[in-house]
């Protein structure tokens, strides 16, 4: 059931059968007729033209920075023009090194890259403590109390440095997390096997091809029967294609690795990353269904599920049946009723990194809220969400953790879980390993 050879995917795609849903799905939602496998990557040119979320993102960088100097230089009586050049600094230069790594690769952008990051997530954390300077003075005033702001402001602002170190520390760590799914109807083939979920790796200027081949070790450890990849593995830099995707080249579970894109998988054109992929071993899927040892393989590439009309009709056109297991590819937590109704059992995402850290966990869990993080249920459907073997943007994990997650499938008693399978177990063991 598995493709073999090692054609490239941009081949593959043309080789496909006419019968295929992926070739024949016309979709009005995004351009008349055309079919969407012209258009699976048409509408993600965000470096060129970046959307309201990233502009609000930058925007805020800007006004958090700004707030930070201004509160730090109240508090301590530091000069304030100064203070406001150095952390406005910061993201400017931030911000320019990863526009300017998506159009070269220099090993000099790579270090300012690493540089511009920590120094990014540094500058969270002081503003976490500018947060606190505030409604800690205003209370101190109100009930009456002696209090030096001098003294609280660098209090505060160590104490925040100290956390980053922290957070920089720990996502330095990569940790093994492991579940049980109980699956109805699971075939044979596949009880008691153990399969991978690692999302959003991230390879570009902060972490290279070498964090690549430390994941792939670890998972030669772990010899699992399938690996799924359900985005991101790119960040959207330049990089060494080659040199990135070389580790999974030597490295084939008994029933293969599986890739779909994420967002920052399509911050260009990603077809060069799917061909790499492709000869490298990893099976793409191109909003396809496949079936193998008995088990329904689902993937669809981020950009194709934002839109529910599309997505739903790229599901029902897939002809997923409910009555025997399915594992679903998505990189983002999203639409999940509508892969329940289409008869999924599994969905695997990432894309949330449960946050990283303060105040990005809280904001992402307005957005995603109990889904954003770990094994989860939606009446027949589970959904694990991995928090990322790789970081978003700087480097740090305070209250969440890097990780790769192996699930353990089981079959499920089929008069308590019913159609589609749905006992679940979550198996609290949590190994750790420095990557």
């Amino acid at each position: 059931m598995i493709e073999a050879g090692h054609s490239s995917h941009r081949e593959r795609t043309r080789e496909r059968p006419q019968s295929s849903f992926l070739t024949h799905l016309k979709t009005r939602d995004l351009i008349g007729e055309l079919p969407i496998a012209q258009l699976r990557f048409s509408f993600v040119r965000r470096i060129a033209l970046p959307p309201l979320s990233t502009t609000i993102v930058i925007l805020f960088l800007f006004i958090a920075s700004a707030f930070t100097a201004a509160t730090l230089a109240h508090f301590t009586g530091s000069d304030a023009r100064v203070a406001q050049e150095i952390a406005l600094a910061v993201p400017t230069l931030f911000l320019a090194v990863i526009y300017a790594s998506f159009r070269w690769h220099h090993f000099l952008l790579r270090a300012a890259g690493k540089a511009t990051s920590v120094a990014m997530g540094f500058l969270n954390f002081a503003f976490l403590a500018a947060l606190f300077c505030w409604p800690t003075a205003w209370v101190a005033t109100g009930t009456g109390l002696t209090l030096d702001r001098e003294w609280l402001a660098w209090t505060l602002l160590g104490g925040s440095q100290l956390m980053a170190l922290y957070g920089l520390v720990n996502g330095a760590r990569l940790h093994v997390t492991k579940y049980t799914i109980h699956l109805h109807n699971l075939p044979s083939s596949w009880q008691g096997q153990d399969v991978v979920l690692v999302s959003d790796i991230h390879v570009g200027v902060i972490r290279g091809p070498e964090f690549v081949r430390r994941i792939v070790a670890r998972l030669r450890e772990l010899a699992p029967k399938a690996v799924f990849v359900p985005g991101d593995m790119f960040d959207g830099a330049k990089v060494d294609i080659a040199r990135t995707v070389e580790p999974w080249t030597d490295f084939r579970p008994p029933s293969g690795t599986y890739f779909v894109t994420g967002n920052h998988d399509e911050f260009g054109d990603p077809t060069p990353y799917l061909d790499a992929l492709t000869a490298a071993g990893v099976r793409v899927l191109d909003n396809e269904k496949i079936v193998v040892d008995g088990l329904q393989i689902v993937g669809v590439h981020d950009s194709n599920s934002h839109r529910s009309a599309t997505y739903r009709e790229l599901l029902e056109r897939a002809q997923i049946d409910s009555s025997q297991p399915s594992i679903l590819l998505l990189h983002r937590p999203a639409h999940l009723e509508i892969a329940e109704k289409a008869g999924i059992s599994l969905q695997l995402s990432g894309h949330t990194h449960a946050g990283q850290f303060p105040l990005w966990t809280f904001l992402v869990r307005q957005i995603y809220g109990r889904f954003t993080y770990g094994l989860n249920r939606l009446d027949s459907l589970q959904i694990v969400t991995s928090s990322g073997a790789g970081s978003g943007g700087p480097p740090f994990r305070v209250g969440t953790r890097s990780e790769i997650v192996v699930l353990r499938l089981e079959t499920s008693d089929a008069m308590a879980a019913g159609p589609s399978g749905a006992l679940t177990q979550k198996r609290a063991q949590v190994e750790s390993s420095k990557a």
